[in-house]
């Protein structure tokens, strides 16, 4: 998505060999207008796969994954990182590994909003380790829901988590992709969408 590759170009900052810090329309202060447009991105790429239910993780997917599934006419499902009080049945847990914190979290879906019925569609920031969408991967299964591709804003290439969710049989689709970080800048290779 060339929209989105400028903007990182413009106001990403690459921090030592592996981070990139989109704090400024992504991660921290949202751009509606840039996650508007990720979002008719991603459903038009998927309208045909009859998508009945977005899922993301807190707290950064929520913006590029709530307008996936306002362009697609469906609800949008976030777990949670912690549990809440007044989540009293049914929920459905994994933990799950962020390579930006390096910390284990237990995430959580309450039950009742997933079925076998769905075909659920992941929207994730960022994919670096693929330990996040795995772990989305691992709680929609445990509802019964089939996943049917996993969608991406900022994929780094360089890092482990396509290789690791296309062994598992994981459709990907990233908006951005990075080849590399070289002299603090951003290389991009072609993105899927």
């Amino acid at each position: 998505m060339k929209l989105l590759e400028e903007r990182i170009l413009k106001d990403g900052n690459v921090l030592g060999e592996n981070i990139l810090k989109v704090d400024s329309f992504l991660t921290h202060q949202v751009d509606f207008n840039l996650m508007k447009e990720i979002g008719k991105v991603f459903a038009t790429y998927f309208r045909s796969a009859g998508i009945t239910k977005v899922v993301t993780i807190e707290a950064s997917g929520i913006a590029p994954a709530i307008y996936t599934a306002e362009a697609l006419g469906v609800p949008m499902i976030f777990a949670k990182k912690s549990k809440n009080i007044t989540m009293t049945e049914d929920i459905l847990t994994t933990e799950v590994y962020s390579f930006t914190k390096q910390v284990t979290s237990t995430v959580s879906i309450a039950g009742k909003f997933l079925n076998y019925h769905d075909k659920v569609l992941i929207i994730d920031d960022f994919l670096a380790n693929g330990q996040a969408a795995k772990g989305l991967v691992n709680i929609i299964e445990q509802s019964g829901a089939h996943v049917e591709a996993i969608g991406i804003v900022i994929e780094k290439s360089f890092q482990e988590g396509r290789k690791l969710l296309e062994e598992d049989k994981r459709k990907v689709v990233s908006l951005a992709r990075i080849q590399k970080f070289e002299n603090g800048k951003v290389v991009f290779m072609e993105a899927d969408a």
